[in-house]
């Protein structure tokens, strides 16, 4: 049953499971949130849990930085370990002004210029989205928490570095750039599967504000609290 990225056995996966980058945050969710938490996988040190959320089987796993990466670990989790949903949750650049530090952009979609999209076997024209009731959903729970969001579209870069057209995003209709939903929402099309993508605002690409890595790894509790009970609906 094993892969050459998880040693994870047949099972040891819940049916949904949050996908932070970091393996770092992994490992917090699983400590904080889930009950009787076990490590199913650390192969190259991402690490996979299954534990209990009120009561219902969810796990947490890494993916990685950027889409190569990503669509390695969502590819395997879908088609080798039968997951029906995964949740990235993760950090994002605010391209729009209207999004603050830590407030939440739930994605319906996501723009890419990576050619991951021929090398999967879309055609360019294809529509990048997220699964939306799962959409739906988030932003339900979201509303009825008081959260502060916005429903919206992420640019997935390939480039960390890389001057960002604020204009051409506000075109495009982006809200937040970061490196891995598309590669998510495509693999997610590909095997018949689900995706939905929840990130937190960690820095502005319009006011040039940030936040610490620490914060990045800990602080984006509401994100992950929205995740797990998307998880658990």
């Amino acid at each position: 049953m094993a892969t050459p990225h998880n040693s994870a056995k047949k099972g040891d996966f819940a049916k949904t499971v949050l996908m932070p980058g970091d393996p770092l945050r992994s490992k917090f969710i699983a400590e904080n949130f889930l009950e009787d938490a076990v490590l199913v996988n650390n192969v190259r040190g991402v690490q996979g849990y299954t534990g209990k959320y009120k009561g219902r089987s969810v796990s947490v796993m890494a993916s990685g930085m950027g889409m190569p990466s990503m669509s390695i670990y969502s590819y395997e989790l879908f088609s080798v370990y039968d997951v029906d949903t995964i949740i990235r949750v993760g950090s994002a650049g605010a391209t729009s002004p209207s999004l603050k530090l830590k407030d939440i952009v739930i994605a319906d979609s996501a723009y890419t210029v990576s050619n991951i999209v021929d090398q999967l076997g879309f055609d360019k024209s294809v529509k990048i989205v997220a699964t939306p009731c799962k959409v739906a959903l988030a932003e339900k729970i979201a509303k009825e928490k008081g959260f502060e969001y916005k429903v919206g579209k992420l640019m997935s870069s390939d480039v960390f570095y890389r001057k960002t057209d604020l204009d051409e995003m506000k075109r495009l209709g982006v809200l937040a750039v970061e490196m891995e939903a598309a590669a998510l929402f495509l693999n997610a099309s590909l095997t018949g599967k689900n995706a939905l993508a929840i990130c937190t605002i960690s820095d502005s690409l319009v006011t040039g504000e940030a936040l610490s890595a620490f914060d990045r790894e800990t602080s984006f509790t509401q994100m992950m609290e929205l995740a797990l009970e998307v998880a658990c609906d």
